[in-house]
């Protein structure tokens, strides 16, 4: 059996070109569940037209991602294409067909070979940006085995060519373990994340517990799930999230507060839960948004490792961000069981923070309208 010293580094580039904001984070959360693959880095996402397809063929998400595996490269290959597969690629004869996953190993090692209808490296790796430039991002250092040239020195000649391969921050691939939803929490049937089913186990162990007996034999898978949520605001962005739902609101010049926006976040210091509730208010200028995004808005940032400081001002700097108004207010309240259980263990203390932007920090009379609503 292959064990941890005989994995070998390679780097896969994933693509998607159907539902790709769903797609291609789902290709690389279903690679970090591999047991015989780690990631160790992913690239930011490149968006790039559509290389050889017909026209009218949507653009690409691209993102490379550096791991290391136990796989021989044929069986890599084989468990790339299981995940394409499981994501519902449709393959056809049309090597340029749109497709909801594309996985492909660009480099594996130093290995050069032909293998029957495809080659390592892959020759794409020194002729197209929209590979280079996300290669060279996770594996700098690296150098093409045949042409002697580094990833950087292949992807700065291309992008000169090619400025238009760039990265976007329309979506963000770089966090371990996260998805934006669980489809199940009651299935505790099969593996759902290896590395960190097994992390978990470990810690039941060190705490002194049998983690095979009954009551915890499924709590690594549960534990997992429940992680996948609670930090689900890594692969979600504010610009997903409000969408299209910025309305133009000729004559709005009133303040719009919306107050007691329940939130629950994990503090970055003990992993220990925090909750309580936002309010947020704006001073519009020309544009609205729709109620329920503020709410969203706030569970981007919530839903992530945090302090309260800092989820108060990223609240308000997003709401800045999306609507242009003259001002933004965001106070939150928030009680932490790192406090109350732990440490001090005072349960009846609460947290309060606030962000003032624009007119809501520059005009005390904005501002003081602003805290008279809160309460």
């Amino acid at each position: 059996m292959a064990t941890e010293s005989d994995a070998v580094e390679a780097v896969i580039l994933a693509g998607s070109n159907v539902d790709k904001e769903r797609c291609l984070p789902e290709s690389i959360r279903r690679l970090r569940r591999q047991p015989d693959i780690t990631v160790r880095t992913v690239s930011a996402c490149y968006e790039t037209a559509a290389v050889g397809g017909p026209a009218g063929t949507p653009d690409f998400y691209n993102a490379a991602v550096l791991v290391t595996t136990t796989l021989d490269p044929e069986t890599l290959r084989e468990r790339l294409h299981e995940i394409e597969d499981a994501l519902g690629r449709v393959r056809t004869e049309d090597p340029n067909a749109p497709r909801t996953a594309d996985l492909d190993i660009i480099y594996y090692d130093d290995l050069v070979k032909d293998f029957d209808g495809w080659s390592l490296p892959d020759p794409v790796a020194e002729t197209e940006a929209y590979v280079a430039g996300p290669v060279a991002e996770v594996a700098p250092r690296r150098v093409h085995p045949v042409s002697g040239r580094s990833t950087v020195e292949i992807a700065n000649s291309l992008h000169a060519e090619h400025p238009e391969a760039a990265p976007t921050m329309a979506i963000t691939l770089s966090v371990p373990y996260t998805t934006r939803a669980v489809p199940d929490f009651d299935d505790v049937e099969g593996v759902y994340a290896p590395r960190l089913e097994a992390l978990i186990r470990d810690q039941l162990i060190e705490i002194g517990e049998d983690p095979e007996r009954e009551g915890l034999r499924q709590t690594p898978l549960r534990v997992a799930k429940a992680m996948d949520f609670l930090t689900s605001g890594y692969t979600s962005s504010v610009e997903q999230v409000v969408g299209d739902a910025i309305f133009d609101a000729e004559g709005a010049e009133e303040m719009v507060v919306v107050r007691d926006v329940e939130y629950y976040s994990m503090c970055e210091h003990h992993m220990l839960p925090f909750f309580g509730t936002a309010t947020v208010g704006y001073l519009p200028k020309g544009n609205i948004i729709g109620l329920s995004k503020i709410a969203r808005i706030v569970d981007v940032f919530a839903r992530r490792l945090q302090v309260q400081e800092r989820l108060t001002n990223q609240v308000a700097d997003a709401m800045m961000d999306v609507l242009n108004p003259h001002g933004v207010g965001v106070v939150m309240e928030g009680k932490h069981l790192c406090m109350m259980m732990r440490g001090v263990q005072k349960q009846e203390s609460s947290m309060v923070t606030s962000a003032m932007r624009g007119t809501f920090r520059s005009d005390a009379r904005t501002r003081s309208e602003f805290l008279s609503l809160v309460s």
